[in-house]
């Protein structure tokens, strides 16, 4: 199966790491399809475009199913050690989402810098989705501040 690149902000970073804006009731099906093992969700739960029930419709898919909720005007260091500690615990392919796929690439960006990745690399993967640093506007500089980090 291929992946379900309908799904708000879909993207695929490597064999074993997809992400994504917000999840449908339709798509946990689809991510036990091509093989998803773990979901890690770092949108608020109460945000209106959150998938209700989120966390049992992927279990019932054999997915498990980790939440970190970000608030999207106060990204931590508490909030990206958790990413960092779910993602090193998944076995097997994890999809990592939110609502636009903004937290999670600027998670992602942080962690791949870490990694050692070269910043030009790391900032084209991250502005496939978008990037707070280009778009300096007062609700995207806690964005480039906390990558910077």
């Amino acid at each position: 199966m291929s992946d379900p690149a309908d799904i708000r902000g879909w993207q695929r970073l490597g064999a074993q790491v997809t992400t994504s804006g917000k999840l449908e009731p339709g798509d946990p099906a689809r991510l036990a399809a091509i093989g998803v093992c773990q979901v890690i969700n770092l949108a608020l739960g109460d945000h209106p475009e959150a998938l209700a029930g989120e966390g049992a419709l992927l279990g019932a898919h054999g997915i498990g199913y980790t939440h970190i909720p970000v608030p999207f005007d106060a990204p931590d260091k508490t909030h990206y050690a958790a990413f960092c500690a779910a993602l090193d615990r998944s076995v097997g392919p994890v999809h990592v989402h939110c609502i636009m796929n903004y937290r999670v690439s600027a998670f992602f960006y942080r962690r791949n810098r870490e990694q050692g990745m070269a910043e030009e690399e790391a900032r084209r993967i991250m502005a496939a989705q978008w990037d707070p640093i280009a778009n300096d506007r007062p609700e995207t500089r806690v964005w480039a501040e906390f990558i910077a980090r």
